[in-house]
């Protein structure tokens, strides 16, 4: 299973489809769904190199923009769609405590958060809930997500070949510790704020 989705992936970087598939997965990531961008831009950028700064860059704006997507969840469906969704990812009690570090330390939550494995929904939603300041999440969350998809496409850039190699040898491994990153950025959050 794990091998076909792989190839999957990587025969979609060669679709005219792949851009919006990517964009569509790092939008959706950002405010709902649980599954990051990085399983379609990983294989997609070690599939074709030359286009991983294109990935990197499709991913932060699409990102951001479902950020904004989230944002809007938490600061006008909260009681509603919000509310559903944190609970949804068992987080209901934990984000009156995040809240309450926004207004300490909210910036420094955006940028750290956003290049983790925590689920940047519950930054985003939760920003919206805080009432963080619209344009300064923006900009934090330009800032933290292009990080960190750039700095998947450095990488690729600069050592594709040999990744590409280990990853296409040892996929299950590969994809064994991606979960474990994961569900470990879910129990993070569940289990420390």
């Amino acid at each position: 299973m794990l091998r076909r989705f792989y190839n999957w992936t990587i025969a979609l970087s060669a679709s005219p489809w792949a851009l919006w598939a990517l964009a569509v997965v790092a939008f959706a990531e950002s405010s709902f769904f649980p599954l990051p961008p990085d399983l379609l831009l990983l294989p997609m950028a070690l599939a074709r190199p030359r286009r991983a700064w294109l990935y990197a860059l499709v991913c932060t704006a699409s990102s951001v923009l479902g950020g904004i997507l989230g944002y809007a969840i938490g600061a006008l469906l909260y009681d509603t769609v919000g509310h559903w969704l944190i609970g949804a990812y068992g987080y209901g009690d934990s984000l009156h405590e995040f809240r309450r570090l926004y207004q300490e330390w909210g910036q420094w939550i955006i940028l750290i958060k956003g290049l983790t494995p925590i689920p940047y929904k519950l930054v985003t939603i939760a920003s919206g809930v805080a009432g963080y300041n619209l344009f300064w999440f923006i900009v934090l969350s330009i800032i933290t997500r292009g990080i960190r998809f750039f700095l998947i496409a450095a990488l690729i850039h600069r050592f594709g070949a040999p990744i590409r190699d280990f990853i296409e040898h040892r996929l299950g491994l590969v994809m064994g510790l991606f979960a474990v990153v994961v569900v470990g950025g879910f129990a993070l959050v569940k289990f420390v704020v």
